[in-house]
């Protein structure tokens, strides 16, 4: 099991829930390599973000895994990470992010980008949860088929499919596969860990997690952590609709407020636009865009 201490936007950008942590990446690292008993600690890096020096601090705070993520089309900028990953000893991992923006063909292109830089694992990452079973399914089988490294995938919970997804993945043969207590993670949460082990055992799936300890987990521990509740809302239901990146809800949500702006017409412009995993920094502007839209149409109405 990996136990994945830097997410959101990665090493450099890290949070808990993506609200950033005040705690820092070392006391975060270095207190999950403390308390792990049967698990590595992993990192995830985004390549613009996150830097081979960040990679190397983690190494030498205990890390093990290295998570290389790129946007679903920029597979060539995680080379250097990669390989300074693998240099330094690590699980590396290629991470493709926002996967339902391509096909599954041109998702294999570059998934053997990065199973050619030295990625033991490439993920196909629903990174807004906006993938269906069947586009899981095809995209699963099609790097089992015909990559020769180890697959694995990520749900967000957007679309209510995390659970679904993650089964679909498994019976796809994926190596590795990603879940949270309580689903804690952006948006509506990654696939909750201890639904996923309910689900799995009524499948007869196997696994190694305490069904009971899942749940007291995530009761107990990590949703008293969490600034903002996990859940299928309007916001993270127009993330998994519009298919924009997870981590942009909460920015998107501080906008909206400050602008006067339906939130949700922010993710939906963002959208239009094409907006990446990065990119926070466009959801500003477009709430300003927007307020200034609104105030023009305000006008015209009473002239």
């Amino acid at each position: 099991m990996d136990l994945i201490a830097t997410h959101g936007d990665g090493l450099g950008g890290s949070s808990i829930q993506y609200g950033r942590s005040k705690e820092t990446e070392e006391a975060i690292i270095t207190t999950a390599v403390k308390n792990a008993k049967r698990a590595k600690i992993g990192v995830l890096l985004l390549p613009g973000i996150g830097t081979i020096d960040h990679l190397k601090r983690a190494r030498e705070w205990g890390a093990s895994v290295a998570r290389i993520a790129t946007h679903c089309t920029e597979a060539d900028v995680s080379e250097q990470h990669i390989k300074s990953a693998v240099d330094l000893g690590m699980d590396t991992v290629g991470f493709l992010m926002m996967a339902h923006r391509v096909s599954p063909e041109k998702l294999l292109e570059e998934a053997k980008k990065m199973e050619s830089y030295g990625a033991q694992t490439v993920y196909v990452v629903d990174s807004a949860g906006a993938l269906t079973m069947d586009d899981v399914r095809r995209r699963i089988a099609l790097f089992k088929e015909k990559l020769s490294v180890a697959v694995g995938f990520h749900a967000h919970n957007n679309l209510s499919l995390g659970v679904a997804n993650t089964i679909v993945a498994i019976q796809e043969g994926a190596d590795r596969v990603d879940a949270s207590l309580a689903g804690m993670g952006a948006g509506a949460g990654n696939a909750p860990l201890e639904q996923l082990v309910a689900v799995m055992n009524k499948m007869n799936l196997p696994h190694n997690v305490d069904l009971y300890k899942a749940m007291d987990a995530a009761e107990y521990i990590m949703k008293p952590m969490m600034k903002r509740p996990v859940q299928i809302d309007r916001l993270s239901l127009t993330l998994g609709y519009t298919g924009v990146y997870s981590s942009f809800l909460l920015f998107a949500e501080r906008a909206g407020k400050e602008y006067g702006v339906d939130p949700r017409d922010i993710l939906m412009r963002l959208a239009e636009l094409g907006a990446v995993g990065g990119q926070e920094d466009w959801i500003i502007p477009v709430a300003q865009e927007l307020a200034k839209e609104k105030q023009n149409q305000a006008t015209h109405a009473n002239h």
